[in-house]
């Protein structure tokens, strides 16, 4: 599977069947995971076989069944941070359907006392993501048109739009898709458009998948 099939195929998952993450995948996510910290300053860790995360009235009233396995997107906080926790969120999210898994992206739904005594003093819990072998596939989410993003007018190259469908495909807040796209000295830009929950985390995502679908760097 290629990076654009993953953005094609990946929707959100809440209920997973039970079944363990085998170790050559869990080893895989890891290493992920410590070059994405590296790269990023972020402390992205994993957890797995611990159901505490998600065992809240919270995360039953958000439909969430069987999740043992879950991803806390944390960080000294930045003026950044939020962003930052988006565009490697989604990049592990990616890999992760890649390798066949399913995921779901969760601000509120999950139970925050219990994840927050695994976040070190002095940094701060932005999201965490649900992952392991869903019940279904989920379904994909309604897109804006493409004109209704845009911000430059005119004929867009080829590597533009593959870039800008993916960023459409790409999951966000309340699927709110709170940002506008452009070209600027022959550049991809990105930006959030308006006001709504957890739009810088969006903007990361979106960025991710520009970028990895088109093969350019967003400004």
């Amino acid at each position: 599977m290629d990076i654009v099939q993953a953005i094609r195929e990946r929707h959100s998952v809440r209920a997973y069947t039970g079944r363990k993450i085998e170790e050559d995948k869990r080893d895989k996510l890891e290493e992920l995971i410590r070059a994405c910290n590296e790269e990023s300053g972020l402390h992205i860790r994993i957890r797995f076989d611990d159901p505490s995360g998600f065992d809240s009235r919270l995360a039953h009233y958000g439909k969430f069944r069987n999740v043992e396995n879950y991803i806390i997107l944390a960080g000294k906080p930045s003026d950044d941070l939020d962003e930052k926790c988006g565009y490697y969120g989604e990049k592990i999210v990616l890999e992760a359907q890649r390798m066949g898994l399913n995921t779901c992206w969760v601000a509120l739904s999950f139970n925050k006392s219990s994840v927050k005594k695994l976040i070190p003093e002095g940094e701060k819990l932005v999201l965490v993501i649900s992952i392991g072998y869903g019940e279904t596939q989920g379904t994909a989410h309604k897109s804006r048109a493409l004109e209704s993003v845009m911000v430059t007018k005119g004929v867009m190259p080829d590597w533009f739009r593959k870039g800008a469908e993916a960023a459409l495909m790409a999951p966000t807040a309340i699927n709110q898709q709170k940002f506008k796209m452009g070209m600027k000295d022959g550049n991809p830009v990105i930006r959030i458009a308006g006001i709504g929950p957890y739009t810088k985390v969006d903007l990361g995502i979106v960025k991710y998948n520009f970028e990895a679908a088109s093969g350019h760097k967003v400004k």
